[in-house]
């Protein structure tokens, strides 16, 4: 039986499984020339283990969200931990990067579950005006993958080359195997678990997708994500190639984004305390909108130089964390009896746009193909939470209310003891 597992501790838990997925792919990206060296593989099929990864996180999460409505948390986040930690030692010993490739899509299938599950699990255990802040707790610890994964993988390739990279990943998912056998329990009711299979897996993706405001919702996040995948994708080349950064010296500014992200993202979780998530969620998707409509200004004309662009992808990269963490929050409470389906599609979103945004980068040459499309992301961001917020303001009134009727019992902060969750029960608010 599961043992005991504090609010604070989860919150831990819940942000390392998110974090699976940047730490799976930051960790070894510096390792590709190696890899495709020592498996005489060319770049191009050695890029491939890092677009399987992502298909396969996309197909793991649509599959694990509906599914974990159907039969619980628990026990799909122990079999894709399991998988995960399968995968990756096959990863260590992969003779040909067709082997690599193919393991690397079963890691992530495996990984999928932890990232939309440790989400989901926030509506379950604690209150839906308590959503945006806990996730913004999860989102920072999550942020420290994407800080240490790039300058821990650099250090043991170096050391040892890039095979113990995917012996580190073993070992995390091991760790977070072992404690969510030890201290998690199932925390979704049978009571409360939807029936039906297939059609109503399909069911529930079609209600989530259909409802305007979580539609919103979940574009107004994915655009806000993709930005940063074009970030990502673009300002190697823009940093190195255009402005003559010299290579050691490009993690300093791509680590000074990530405290950024962990900065807004510890002030976001205050701020939801005291304001509205609505106008919180608004005015973060305007300071997006204006740090990138300025970067676009700033490249296609060239003035600035390399301290503006640094200074306007800082405010940019920082709000997009918050940007998620309550756009999430926002679509959780709409769909309380569906919240494994919203999560996945919220997060396949995510990593779809910003797939199809970093595949646009080679379509523009220099730093206009940075600033341009990091524009139209911002954009796209802002009129979209927009929607959102107005239409949830109109319909809710001073307060968000879920416009599916909530389960019973519906928690309040909690300590988890034993193999149940403790709820306190509050009353619904005016």
């Amino acid at each position: 039986m599961p043992g005991t597992l504090s609010p604070r501790m989860l919150i831990v838990l819940l942000g390392a499984l998110v974090a699976i997925g940047p730490l799976s792919i930051d960790m070894y990206l510096s390792s590709l020339p190696a890899i495709s060296v020592d498996l005489a593989a060319t770049p191009d099929a050695t890029h491939l283990t890092v677009s399987a990864f992502l298909l396969g996180f996309c197909i793991g999460m649509l599959v694990y969200g509906p599914l974990s409505d159907q039969v619980g948390r628990r026990v799909l986040i122990l079999l894709g931990l399991g998988l995960y930690t399968v995968a990756s030692i096959g990863c260590l010993a992969a003779e040909d990067i067709h082997a690599l490739v193919a393991l690397r899509f079963l890691q992530a299938l495996g990984g999928g579950a932890a990232a939309v599950l440790g989400r989901t699990i926030v509506r379950d255990v604690f209150a839906a005006e308590d959503a945006a802040r806990v996730l913004s707790l999860m989102q920072a610890v999550t942020m420290l993958a994407p800080l240490f994964a790039p300058v821990l993988g650099g250090h043991v390739a170096a050391w040892l080359g890039w095979r113990p990279l995917f012996g580190v990943l073993a070992l995390f998912g091991i760790g977070c195997l072992a404690i969510v056998a030890a201290k998690l329990p199932e925390t979704l009711p049978r009571a409360e678990r939807s029936q039906g299979g297939i059609a109503r897996a399909v069911g529930s993706y079609a209600a989530v997708l259909s409802h305007r405001r979580s539609l919103a919702l979940i574009i107004g996040g994915g655009s806000a994500f993709a930005g940063m995948f074009v970030y990502i994708t673009a300002s190697p080349f823009v940093y190195v190639e255009h402005f003559g950064v010299r290579p050691e010296h490009y993690g300093y500014l791509f680590g000074l984004n990530i405290l950024g992200i962990l900065a807004m993202t510890l002030l976001n979780a205050r701020l939801v305390r005291r304001y509205r998530v609505e106008t919180v969620l608004a005015l973060e998707a305007l300071a997006a909108a204006l740090a990138g409509a300025a970067l676009a200004c700033v490249t296609v004309a060239g003035v600035g130089g390399l301290g503006a662009i640094v200074a306007l992808l800082l405010v940019y990269v920082g709000v997009t964390g918050p940007i998620g963490a309550n756009c999430i929050g926002l679509l959780l409470g709409l769909h309380r009896a569906e919240a494994g389906t919203a999560s996945a599609a919220f997060g396949t979103t995510q990593f779809g746009l910003g797939a199809i945004a970093s595949a646009c980068v080679g379509f523009i040459d220099g730093p206009q193909s940075l600033g341009l499309l990091v524009g139209g992301c911002g954009s796209a961001c802002l009129v979209s939470i927009s929607l959102a917020c107005v239409n949830l303001r109109r319909r809710n009134g001073p307060r968000l209310r879920s416009t599916i009727p909530p389960r019973s019992g519906d928690p309040g902060r909690c300590a988890i003891r034993g193999s149940a969750v403790r709820r306190s029960r509050r009353s619904a608010p005016a």
